[in-house]
């Protein structure tokens, strides 16, 4: 199996923080060498290891962005 590359080009959000020191991130990511893609999974706190996550391209991540907006305006988040 061929080792995998990343780099964390930018760092754009900590969406959340677990109890272990894990945090759940947004960030620009290049994936063996690649055009950085937008990358939304859990890193360990010296971002060596990482959990499953998603990769989107920018018109993904724009598609995603719009389709919040349209539920955020229209819909009500049921009580938890």
């Amino acid at each position: 199996m061929a080792e995998l590359k990343y780099e964390i080009v930018q760092h754009l959000a900590t969406i959340a923080e677990g109890s272990k020191g894990w945090s759940k991130e947004l960030n620009l990511v290049s994936w063996n060498e690649r055009d950085p893609k937008f990358d939304l999974r859990e890193w360990s706190p010296d971002h060596t290891k990482m959990g499953k996550g998603i990769t989107l391209t920018y018109e993904e991540m724009q598609a995603v962005c719009d389709a919040f907006a349209d539920f955020a305006e229209n819909e009500e988040l049921p009580e938890a």
